[in-house]
């Protein structure tokens, strides 16, 4: 008898009214994972919020920890340490850390845009005409190494500067930022939004190079940039893949969730302190980087070799070093989540 059902379940599929993705897929193996950050309230992490705060991490079986840092090289730091299993930071640390021959690796892209802007005070550069007066000053970045710093200093070199021209002082990403702005600690700021929009609402800064949308990081890179992505050690996702599979399938849900959320529930889903006291400016905020948003978690083409010729143009040390750009990614998860999400 069981042979003949079985006969039967086999030959005629199509009368099985089963439902999609019926046969759930390997339970992670590791379960309990932590996720650094260097900068959470970002929009440029708000991905991992939603992901966060909506559940999707428990519904693919995992626990997960957030340990928030001052930026993103912190967070690297923390993955090179053996306290994190993952990061949430930018693409653009996985053709460094390879530079090093400690190869970690991209598995969802979170931005497609870096949302990063580079703005003078008007408080102690009030006559600032060129790139040129930068050099000698002061720029409050993230954190030194982040992917605020790379954002500057690449435009400093477009503008015939190193980045030893000038004094990177890491600010943080909420509002120590913003005080370093209005006490004149800092002659410059790379940061993001919403510290970048309150600090325009005050007129305390003006904005000289904006990649929060896709039309200026095309201007200001010459092609689609990566922003934020969760990398991990290659290792890990040689010995883990249904892990990783679930982190990517958490974070194109969050995505695929953004595409449609409205203003209200965006804010009903973040943290209070994220808005930093203005829920209307938060607002208008997000809506300058909507589009930065990655739809589907999938890394460009085009991205990496983007993300190398920019660090290139300032890292000495990658001049000279034989990148294997293939290395530094994998759309293979994010493929399949996109798939499972459509």
């Amino acid at each position: 008898m069981r042979r003949t059902i079985l006969k039967t379940l086999l030959a005629a599929p199509a009368a099985i009214a089963l439902p999609r993705f019926a046969f759930a897929q390997a339970a992670p193996e590791k379960s309990k994972l932590t996720i650094a950050v260097g900068g959470k309230n970002l929009f440029y992490y708000l991905p991992l919020t939603i992901a966060e705060q909506l559940g999707y991490f428990k519904a693919e079986g995992l626990e997960v920890e957030i340990p928030d840092f001052a930026g993103g090289s912190k967070a690297l730091q923390a993955l090179v340490g053996g306290s994190a299993d993952v990061v949430s930071g930018a693409y653009e640390h996985t053709i460094n850390m390879q530079a090093k021959n400690q190869p970690i690796e991209s598995i969802v892209l979170q931005g497609r845009a870096p949302q990063i802007v580079l703005a003078v005070s008007t408080k102690t550069m009030p006559g600032y005409k060129s790139i040129a007066d930068l050099k000698g000053k002061k720029i409050g970045v993230t954190a030194p190494g982040s992917s605020t710093a790379m954002m500057a200093s690449y435009v400093l070199a477009k503008g015939g500067l190193k980045p030893s021209d000038v004094s990177f002082i890491g600010v943080g990403a909420s509002s120590g930022a913003i005080t370093a702005v209005k006490s004149g600690q800092v002659d410059a700021i790379a940061n993001l939004d919403p510290v970048i929009t309150m600090l325009q609402r005050d007129n305390l800064i003006k904005v000289i190079s904006d990649t929060r949308t896709l039309k200026d990081t095309q201007a200001v890179y010459g092609g689609p940039m990566p922003a934020a992505v969760l990398y991990v050690h290659n290792k890990f996702v040689q010995e883990n893949p249904a892990t990783c599979q679930a982190l990517a399938n958490a974070m194109v849900h969050a995505l695929r969730w953004l595409q449609k959320a409205g203003p209200s529930e965006i804010v009903k889903t973040v943290p209070e302190s994220y808005l930093l006291g203005d829920r209307s400016l938060y607002l208008a905020a997000w809506e300058k980087v909507r589009e930065a948003m990655s739809p589907d978690g999938l890394m460009p083409e085009a991205g990496p070799p983007t993300a190398l010729r920019v660090l290139q143009t300032f890292e000495e040390s990658l001049k000279t070093k034989q990148i294997d750009l293939s290395k530094t990614y994998t759309n293979a998860f994010a493929k399949k989540a996109a798939a499972k999400y459509a």
